[in-house]
């Protein structure tokens, strides 16, 4: 216990204690330089694939999208529920509890990998094709995912155990591990594509291998017994309260993805029905572009997730509130970023996805640059509302969370996706997306405003002073 004690002051007690500011960054800069080696894995992917295979094999990658974001689902639910449930449990002092948190990681991973990505695999080309994947697109998607499909077990352990890594005060061993499967991705994947002539199956083993290596650095960091968290004998057994726990706090993000799915289905087909595969694989190529500057907001949200998780758990509210208002600040200008350059810089952008040397690849670019444009309008509220969300995933407030992830999905995009596209055609798809981030973006602060001045409306959140004891705020 007292090595316990040993590591609490040494990683988690600048938690409480540090400037905002500087301590949101050192937690926000590891987990944004992550983020965006994650979203490189489609970045470069698709880059390489569009060049060297076609404007058709980009469709096909976007094809199978809402497939891979139904795998990722599952790992969401395992990943962040533990990271979240960590936090606050350390924040408690409950370092007993914690250790079995990270038993119960590594067990739901695996057992979630090798169901959700074993099991599916006979019936693979019908979901694909349930998805929107038919004609000459189905076959490049087929033989990208079935390899993902197989690889699900290690990739899906190695980001939830890096979720778990970054909660228990080491940022940056994550960022590394996440920045090496990165590179060992953009380093063997020109080999698997072009050289071993591999076509989407190099591109999906590439993805695999890098996370292979990945998850290798993070197993290194959990075996060792002088971190706060480490494995050790006695934590892998289920415990029915606790795999509760981890499973509703985890729910959001789960069911954003899974609703996630549902959308791109939608969408798939709605650019089916206006112009074909080329229509489909201009869309994966603006969700691309729109996902790297995602990526560091959701960067942002996991720096902010253990500050606030482990402020909830001893008491001060006041630094909750702090850390909420900074990251809304912090990634509104991200977003902001993002929306300037997408309209700036549209063209350019797609054509480092394809190059216009036959027709399709021209429809492809002339679709994307549309859409990017289009897209671009609202996103600067993008990134407040992402933050609004996971912070109620944060604070162990579930129920809030998916009650404004969901809403923005079904209540706001599909209704849109339904109507505009009948009044204003092919422009109104990509509007709808547009119409659905300003209403999520309203209802989001309206929700969030009424939730603080509730439950701790004495609290400043402009200010980084030392705060004076704890608040008496029932949470």
């Amino acid at each position: 216990m007292a090595q316990f004690a040993m590591a609490k002051d040494a990683k988690l007690e600048e938690l409480e204690k540090r400037s905002m500011g500087e301590l949101l960054l050192s937690y926000s800069l590891p987990a944004i330089v992550g983020m965006v080696a994650t979203s490189m894995y489609n970045i470069v992917d698709a880059i390489y694939v569009g060049q060297w295979c076609g404007a058709l094999a980009i469709a096909g990658m976007a094809l199978v999208f809402p497939v891979m974001n139904l795998t990722v689902a599952v790992g969401t639910l395992v990943g962040l529920g533990s990271a979240a449930t960590a936090s606050i449990t350390l924040g408690q002092g409950k370092f007993e509890r914690a250790h079995r948190v990270l038993g119960h990681c590594v067990a739901l991973s695996a057992l979630l990998g090798v169901t959700v990505g074993w099991l599916p695999i006979p019936w693979l080309r019908e979901i694909l094709m349930m998805f929107g994947a038919e004609g000459r697109a189905l076959d490049p998607a087929y033989d990208f995912m079935l390899v993902i499909m197989l690889g699900f077990p290690v990739s899906s352990s190695f980001m939830n155990l890096n979720h778990l890594m970054r909660a228990s005060g080491y940022p940056r061993k994550a960022m590394v591990s996440l920045i090496i499967s990165m590179v060992v991705n953009v380093a063997v994947a020109p080999v698997f594509i072009c050289w071993w002539n591999w076509g989407m199956t190099g591109a999906a083993l590439a993805t695999l291998v890098a996370q292979a290596v990945g998850m290798a650095w993070v197993l290194r960091h959990f075996a060792d017994g002088s971190n706060v968290l480490h494995f050790r004998r006695g934590i892998y057994a289920l415990q029915a309260r606790l795999v509760r726990r981890i499973c509703t706090v985890g729910l959001p993000p789960c069911l954003l993805n899974i609703v996630g799915c549902v959308v791109v289905m939608f969408f798939n087909r709605r650019f089916l029905e206006f112009d074909g595969e080329m229509g489909v694989g201009a869309y994966g190529v603006v969700n691309r572009v729109l996902f790297l500057f995602v990526m560091v907001v959701l960067g942002i949200t996991q720096g902010m997730q253990p500050i606030a998780g482990y402020n909830l758990g001893i008491g001060n509210f006041c630094r909750v509130r702090r850390v909420l208002f900074l990251a809304i600040c912090w990634a509104t200008a991200i977003t902001f970023t993002g929306a300037a350059c997408m309209e700036v810089f549209a063209e350019q952008v797609v054509r480092l996805f394809v190059s216009a040397e036959d027709a399709d690849s021209a429809r492809l670019i002339e679709l994307a640059t549309l859409g990017t444009r289009l897209m671009g309008i609202c996103f600067v509220f993008v990134g407040s509302q992402i933050v609004i969300g996971n912070f109620f995933q944060a604070i162990g407030r579930p129920v809030m969370s998916i009650f404004l992830n969901l809403t923005r999905q079904l209540f706001f995009l599909i209704p849109a996706l339904w109507l505009l596209p009948q009044w204003l055609g092919e422009p109104g798809v990509w509007l709808s997306q547009t119409t659905a981030d300003f209403l999520s973006f309203l209802l989001g602060f309206a929700v969030l405003l009424t939730f603080l001045r509730r439950v701790f409306p004495h609290c400043n959140a402009t200010l980084d002073e030392p705060d004076e004891g704890r608040d008496n705020v029932s949470f």
